[in-house]
């Protein structure tokens, strides 16, 4: 297998437009994609579509989908049964985005209002119920048994994820096991199984279905301990909600963990205090920054990011070169370049 310096093309995009360049490859299934998701949101229940329609519109960059788009072309699909399964992926997502909020009480979702905010609980939740909804009846339609088995289990392992991470919040035992345990759960699964069916509609041998499902699954670790990091460092307006939400909630994350193996006893209370008590006052934020800080926690958090990246952009050596296998690669410095 070539090394991950290896793989991306020496023309491959930069990270400010990778994104672009991913989606003007793929522009008219993603098109087709968008129309799907605004069709499959209607309801004669009016208040369905209008939640609906607030968090889909609220400024996602569609990345799941689009890895379903793009990796069904690298792999040659010629159909379109790639354009409802992104549109699928996609309903998953926004799906679980919609109970994250009302689970962590989170009164933003890319900076804007969160749902649960505008329009209650109850109706999050249960919007999220029909999107599941909608995501499973996309899967029958396309009518296969193994592109059912692979979204439904990954559906099934993000909500393990959550709940693993509901049980480690507040704990400052918890291990760096664990922590990875919640992250392949609540995020990367979804990203590998995102890629994985691109090849599973193609009909690629298992090779490259296993490749693209450890390409998916490396990238959105990556992007996850990015945006744990972030969450200790970036201003609101780049990351989209309130700077230090993990903090205030008492989440458990990598740059949390490496601070508090590294910090004095007297620190260590202070993370016990903070993130277990949730006895938190004006400057603990800003506290916690600075022992970050001191401890190289957000670095190391980002270079632990950069290795799982280097092993996304390996898995795709079994491709041949081209644009497509070049988007991919760019993704990968897409999704680390954002703690810059």
């Amino acid at each position: 297998m070539a090394r991950a310096s290896q793989i991306e093309p020496a023309a491959a995009p930069g990270a400010e437009d990778a994104l672009d360049t991913l989606v003007a490859l793929v522009a008219d299934d993603l098109q087709a994609c968008n129309r799907l998701i605004v069709e499959r949101m209607q309801s004669p229940v009016a208040l369905i579509p209008q939640l609906a329609a607030h968090i889909v519109a609220a400024g996602g960059k569609r990345l799941r989908p689009l890895l379903t788009l793009a990796a069904a072309k690298l792999c040659g699909h010629r159909g379109k049964r790639h354009v409802a399964l992104a549109a699928c992926v996609e309903f998953i997502h926004t799906a679980t985005l919609l109970h994250d909020d009302v689970v962590d009480e989170s009164a933003l979702r890319r900076g804007q209002a969160s749902a649960n905010a505008l329009f209650g609980n109850k109706p999050s939740v249960l919007v999220g119920d029909f999107l599941f909804a909608r995501a499973f009846q996309l899967m029958v339609e396309d009518g296969s048994l193994p592109v059912l088995a692979i979204l439904s289990q990954a559906a099934a392992t993000i909500a393990e994820g959550e709940v693993l991470q509901l049980a480690t919040q507040n704990d400052t035992a918890t291990t760096e096991e664990q922590y990875l345990q919640v992250v392949e759960g609540k995020t990367a699964a979804l990203f590998a199984a995102a890629a994985r069916v691109g090849a599973v509609v193609a009909d690629r041998p298992d090779a490259e279905e296993r490749a693209l499902d450890a390409y998916g699954r490396n990238l959105g670790i990556a992007f996850q301990l990015v945006d744990d990091a972030l969450d200790y460092s970036a201003e609101q307006e780049r990351l989209g909600k309130t700077v230090g939400d993990d903090f205030r909630e008492g989440k458990i994350t990598l740059p949390v963990l490496l601070a508090l193996s590294r910090g004095t006893e007297i620190e260590q209370g202070f993370w016990r205090r903070t993130l277990e008590e949730r006895d938190q006052g004006p400057g603990d934020l800003r506290r916690a920054q600075d022992l970050m800080r001191v401890h190289g926690a957000l670095r190391d958090t980002v270079e632990r990011a950069r290795s799982y990246g280097d092993a996304a952009l390996s898995a795709l050596a079994v491709f041949p070169p081209g644009p497509e296998r070049s988007a991919l690669a760019g993704i990968v410095e897409f999704c680390i370049a954002r703690a810059r």
